[in-house]
């Protein structure tokens, strides 16, 4: 089960438009160093990657990064928290995590309020995984959500972490916050992130209702179609969970057919009797992806027809 983050994460920020944003401010001159500081990290800025979505933490693209201010302070010096945090989401997106903890360290000297960083160093401390920096990057999620408390991305990243420490109905609490917050870039992510979190507490219908509500807000979400397909079959609603996965097909199309599609195709053949397709199915998961967890159910089920799905 994998979690989204705007680097989970579809939630990414824009290092470019970032950088152009980090120009406005300055025009307040309070004071010449900030200025000149703030110009020469925007233009480091502009050389470098063009998004801060980073590696799923725990195999997807969960955690989604902000760099946008919080008030009107102190400008200037918000500014320099600001683009110190866009180059942290730089170096944590390559894994140098010791050059973008000194980057946030100096976020942290310029605005000691800036939410922002705040969330950025809990997921630098996700990323590392040791059980010290795990326990650490609980304070700091909590830390940037106490400074802004309408820090949408910060709840979902936050939910992304109570998953991983099987924390599950402290994240759902998180990602239901997230998921909620209209206008959100990252709101269906949030949802998705939802639905799986309810079904690792074993709570189908709840999680079938944020995957609809995440199809709602958007009806191409792959994850909330493939997920929904198997709650539909469950239900043994299959006629519905053949729409869905027919769908899901146009979707996914030109990316390749994953093995979890694939069985989804065989059971749905096989719930309709339409032995041709659930044989082609079959072979084609078996070769493609011969030691795939779903190939080994299909395995199980091969030698035991009768028996349920599992």
């Amino acid at each position: 089960m994998t979690f989204k983050n705007p680097c989970q994460f579809k939630y990414q920020t824009s290092i470019s438009q970032a950088a152009q944003q980090s120009g406005v401010n300055t025009a307040n001159k309070r004071g010449s160093k900030a200025i000149l500081l703030v110009s020469a990290l925007s233009a480091l800025l502009l050389s470098g990657c063009q998004s801060t979505t980073t590696t799923d933490l725990m195999g997807g693209t969960p955690y989604q990064t902000s760099t946008r201010p919080t008030d009107n302070r102190n400008l200037d010096k918000q500014e320099i928290a600001r683009v110190r945090t866009s180059l942290a989401a730089q170096y944590i997106r390559k894994n140098e995590l010791d050059t973008a903890q000194r980057q946030l360290e100096k976020a942290f000297a310029a605005d000691s309020r800036y939410a922002p960083a705040y969330d950025m160093m809990g997921v630098l401390l996700q990323q590392e995984g040791s059980r010290l920096n795990l326990e650490k990057a609980d304070q700091y999620f909590k830390k940037a959500i106490t400074l802004d408390k309408d820090f949408d991305q910060a709840h979902n990243n936050y939910g992304v972490y109570l998953s991983q420490m099987k924390r599950y109905k402290e994240a759902a609490a998180q990602f239901e916050i997230a998921g909620s917050a209209l206008g959100y870039e990252g709101r269906i992510g949030a949802l998705e992130n939802l639905g799986r979190t309810y079904l690792q507490l074993n709570d189908h219908p709840a999680a079938a209702k944020a995957f609809l509500r995440a199809l709602d807000g958007n009806r191409n979400s792959v994850i909330a179609h493939i997920e929904l397909v198997d709650l539909l079959l469950e239900q043994q609603r299959v006629q519905q969970a053949q729409r869905l996965y027919d769908e899901t097909l146009m979707l996914v199309q030109g990316q390749g057919i994953s093995p979890r599609l694939l069985l989804q195709g065989i059971k749905l053949a096989a719930a309709q009797n339409n032995i041709a397709t659930r044989q082609q199915l079959a072979q084609q998961l078996l070769s493609a992806y011969p030691l795939s967890d779903e190939a080994k159910q299909l395995k199980t089920w091969l030698n035991n027809p009768e028996a349920p799905w599992k």
